[in-house]
């Protein structure tokens, strides 16, 4: 198999997405991963970006390692009768597991992206009109920018806090916006709830990206209103008038549903 990697060394955020990229562009079975392939193209890029001063982070070596270490294991003779006894899990599992993981959140991360890019047309007048609080008119309309760059400032901060192997946790945006309907039925009409509080109480970033999705779900929808008390300040989100209109069916969430399958 020859090697994919270019005489201009792309620059990868992690370690992940360089093995993503080495993976998507071969169209690899990702989960049949040719490990020794992939292992020698890994260090081959490694061993160039250091011919060229370029710096790779410790988690790059750490990978490198792994790498190796999956490639021995996997070179490794089997005895048959402890194979009888105790099959032994694939030597790749934990790391397709990963790599699924990382591209799902990168995808949404792109999605999110896109959906920033084409803001005047989409999210501009009148539709922005979904926003604003219409009974306040000291609070503060609450543009997508805003609302990206909360949610950009809260993934920052979830970088630095402790990480929980949550088992079996794939949560959907229709799930996060029956979350997020659920918290809302249960306050007085007026009342709000912080968006960056939200967020924070994910205890995965798999989870930030899809209550930020379900957010945005539901403005189009016209089921919460967002406000800010300052600018810059924190998000909040409330019912709109129209909240109960909108769940009154579950025409809404089937759509949604559809539109995430």
């Amino acid at each position: 198999m020859s090697s994919p990697l270019n005489v201009h060394l792309e620059h990868y955020e992690g370690p992940l997405d360089l093995l993503l990229d080495l993976i998507r562009k071969q169209q690899i079975n990702i989960y049949d991963i040719p490990i020794a392939s992939i292992t020698s193209q890994y260090l081959e890029y490694m061993q160039q970006a250091l011919s060229l001063d370029m710096e790779l982070g410790a988690e790059f070596v750490y990978m490198a390692a792994t790498l190796i270490h999956i490639k021995s294991r996997m070179l490794l003779p089997r005895d048959p009768a402890l194979e009888d006894i105790s099959p032994e899990d694939d030597p790749r599992r934990e790391l397709v597991d990963r790599l699924l993981e990382h591209e799902r959140f990168k995808n949404a991360a792109e999605m999110l992206q896109q959906k920033l890019l084409v803001e005047e047309n989409v999210w501009s007048n009148p539709q922005m009109l979904a926003f604003l609080d219409e009974a306040e008119s000291q609070e503060l309309a609450v543009t997508l920018i805003d609302l990206v760059r909360t949610f950009q400032q809260v993934l920052d901060r979830a970088k630095n806090r402790p990480v929980y192997a949550v088992e079996g946790e794939d949560v959907s945006v229709p799930e996060m916006i029956q979350t997020l309907r659920s918290l809302l039925e249960t306050l007085p009409a007026r009342e709000s709830l912080s968006v960056v509080d939200l967020l924070e109480r994910q205890r995965s970033r798999r989870a930030m990206v899809a209550l930020f999705l379900a957010i945005l779900e539901m403005v189009k929808m016209q089921a919460i209103v967002l406000s800010q008390r300052d600018a810059f300040g924190d998000i909040a989100v409330r019912r709109h008038r129209r909240f109960g209109e909108v769940f009154a069916s579950p025409e809404a969430i089937e759509a949604i549903e559809k539109g995430y399958h």
